[in-house]
């Protein structure tokens, strides 16, 4: 017996689901006119599974390019009873027929109070940067490249200037539509595991492409032509041009979220 032939009306309930994606070949999370989008892929396998318009609401949108292990998003369907751990199952069958790279790791009944964007407490960006001489075809579109030698002491001690709350002004794109561009880190973590340097931004949110410029600065120290002084002056001259370059979008994965 499918999933549909169990659903009976019954009354409205929300739903949360935890999602992990290969962003190579998507337009981002945000649906647009054009193009694949994550949240238009999921919405297109809910609509048909429901058999009603289901929207989507994301803790945080990812850009074109960027990979998630720990997405979330909620959703609320209409007078419907259902086995609500399976959804996550149906779901992953309608992807896989659409030749996806999306899964829905987890499908559970959340109270309506809960909002997969404004419930948030924590979110935890992993950037993956591969650090060596020879490029890798196994990690094209996964990390970023940097053939350089980076000096992680530097980068670590540097990164403790950007801990607390400032305004990151300087860190934003000129697309980014906040109206402050205030914000809070909490940590950033970096290790080096073989030929990968792993960096991760801790906070509760982030303005457009804030972790993928703190990285791009961050590298600029590794490779010495930055220093732990030029981050301050950085932060306090709230210009973006003073900045590091933003580092591609294939390095940089939505990994946790904590609420």
């Amino acid at each position: 017996m499918g999933i549909r032939s169990r659903i009976f009306h019954f009354r409205k309930m929300r739903i949360k689901i935890k999602i992990e994606y290969d962003g190579s070949n998507y337009i981002g999370w945000q649906k647009q006119n054009s193009g694949r989008s994550i949240q238009k892929e999921i919405e297109d396998c809910l609509d048909e599974l429901f058999g009603e318009k289901i929207l989507l609401k994301v803790a945080g949108r990812t850009d074109a390019g960027v990979h998630a292990y720990g997405q979330v998003a909620h959703f609320d369907l209409e007078k419907t009873k259902i086995n609500v751990n399976k959804i996550s199952l149906a779901l992953n069958q309608l992807l896989r027929k659409k030749k996806n790279k999306i899964v829905i790791l987890k499908s559970e009944k959340t109270p309506t109070s809960f909002d997969s964007r404004f419930s948030v407490k924590e979110k935890t960006y992993l950037y993956k940067i591969l650090n060596r001489s020879a490029p890798s075809f196994i990690l094209k579109e996964r990390a970023w490249f940097v053939p350089q030698t980076l000096t992680l002491d530097l980068m670590k001690d540097a990164a403790q200037e950007l801990i607390g709350k400032f305004d990151f002004n300087a860190f934003r794109s000129s697309h980014c539509q906040a109206k402050t561009s205030i914000r809070s880190i909490k940590y950033i973590k970096i290790k080096k595991i073989k030929d990968i340097i792993e960096i991760r931004v801790i906070g509760k949110s982030f303005l457009h492409n804030q972790v993928r410029i703190i990285v791009g600065t961050l590298v600029n120290v590794g490779k010495g032509i930055f220093d732990k002084k030029k981050i301050i002056e950085i932060l306090d001259s709230k210009d973006r041009c003073t900045a590091g370059p933003t580092a591609p979008p294939y390095g940089l994965y939505l990994e946790k979220i904590k609420y």
